[in-house]
């Protein structure tokens, strides 16, 4: 079982002992993300994440810094979402010290060095170029957009090109400051370790994080009376598409009626529209519905790469499948595939002491609650086949859809006008 500490300056550490491996993960989490920013700065919650790497007065050099858990074979890696941004290693349970040294490091002590900066907006301008190129991949970044519009809900967690470039030393630092703090962050630590041994050395690496509470992130506005159409027009292959209703955040009871919703329509190759699109239809190679449920937003998408001309013959039948299950029970059957489905891959997952500080982790920094997968499990069982009707017809109405799409169209009306259930 985990084990929650949280000390006097608000720092919270998270143990969670596994017994069958060899490794232990050391995960610090910080409650900001690209929500939290404002339009001139944003995409600088990314680019700190980025500068974290360049240099520590322990490890002044990027080199300095990837070599320490190159030279035992340790993975490591940050990451920035909308709400979070988060930084691990995962090595050999006999390195937890080193692990923990590293992390707090760069953590704590990274000096955003001028040079550094100035070369690192180059390096998040071609990361943005090659999102964008990939049209698999900028097709999620219009979703967002066409969900919450000019708001930090709706803009992308890298940034602009624009917005990048104008971000400076005296920008990050700030922000640091503003948001890196010991009420923000937490610190999970799960493998093979022991609970009170991890959190005194937790409280030894990171004694020095600075005390304070951050700023909060502004109130994310949704407004929706008729269905809305994004349409990037490219010259690609195939058109990519994003098509789906707004959902239920974290905390809502139906969140999990959503999942289990998403995974019958969408969530395995014997799902609903994996079978129609690609098996009966084949005007398709990659279709897949999933939920996403945040603290204050959440969604239900089908997204899929289509041959052009079968553009609207698809957009159509994800429709019909929308409406099918909003009109007919689910069999019971097919409710407890998708339920064993879901549990299953939980376990194969948790598996391994990253995923199982990612579990656990991100629960805490995104609800400040965590249910372990007893719990969740037990949560799932109970739906019944009239709870995922109830959804379906809450959230697939006509006025509630959404479409986003990347191909070779001018016309957006004759998209807007397939919109219907």
């Amino acid at each position: 079982m985990y084990k929650k500490t949280t000390l006097k300056n608000g720092l919270r550490i998270l143990t969670v002992p596994q017994k069958n491996t060899q490794t232990v993960t050391v995960l610090v989490l910080v409650g900001t993300g690209s929500k939290y920013e404002r339009k001139e700065i944003n995409g600088i919650s990314h680019f700190l994440e980025h500068m974290y790497f360049k240099g520590t007065k322990k490890r002044p050099s990027t080199i300095a810094i990837a070599e320490t858990l190159d030279r035992i074979g340790g993975i490591y890696n940050a990451f920035t979402s909308e709400d979070y941004t988060g930084y691990f290693a995962k090595v050999d349970t006999i390195h937890l010290d080193l692990a923990l040294d590293w992390v707090s490091d760069i953590f704590l002590n990274s000096i955003l060095p001028e040079t550094e900066i100035k070369k690192e907006k180059g390096v998040i301008i071609e990361e943005i170029n090659m999102y964008y190129d990939n049209p698999m991949s900028h097709i999620q970044t219009l979703w967002s957009k066409l969900l919450y519009g000019d708001q930090p809900a709706g803009w992308p967690i890298a940034g602009t090109k624009e917005s990048v470039s104008k971000i400076n030393r005296e920008r990050l630092v700030d922000y640091m400051r503003r948001q890196y703090l010991s009420q923000n962050t937490l610190i999970c630590i799960t493998g093979k370790i022991n609970h009170s041994l991890a959190i005194q050395k937790a409280k030894k690496y990171f004694s020095k994080i600075n005390i304070g509470k951050s700023i909060e992130k502004p109130k994310v506005i949704e407004k929706q009376k008729k269905p809305l159409c994004l349409l990037h027009s490219r010259k690609t292959d195939q058109t990519h598409l994003c098509l789906g209703v707004r959902g239920y955040n974290l905390f809502h009871p139906k969140r999990y009626a959503l999942e289990l919703m998403a995974t019958i329509l969408g969530g395995m190759m014997s799902s609903r529209l994996f079978e129609t699109i690609r098996t009966k239809l084949g005007i398709a190679y990659y279709v897949s519905t999933s939920f996403d449920s945040n603290p204050d937003t959440g969604y239900l998408v089908t997204q899929a790469g289509i041959d052009n001309k079968n553009i609207e013959k698809a957009i159509s039948s994800i429709l019909k499948e929308y409406k099918r299950i909003s009109n007919q029970i689910v069999p019971g059957s097919e409710l407890k595939k998708a339920k064993d489905c879901i549990k299953g891959k939980t376990n194969i997952l948790l598996e391994s002491s990253d995923a199982q500080a990612f579990f656990y982790g991100g629960q805490e920094i995104l609800e400040k609650r965590i249910f372990t997968q007893k719990e969740i499990f037990a949560k799932i069982d109970k739906i019944k086949k009239e709870d995922i009707l109830k959804v379906a017809k809450e959230i697939f109405k006509p006025e509630k859809l959404n479409l986003a799409l990347i191909g070779p169209f001018k016309d957006k009306e004759k998209f807007e006008k397939i919109l219907t259930l």
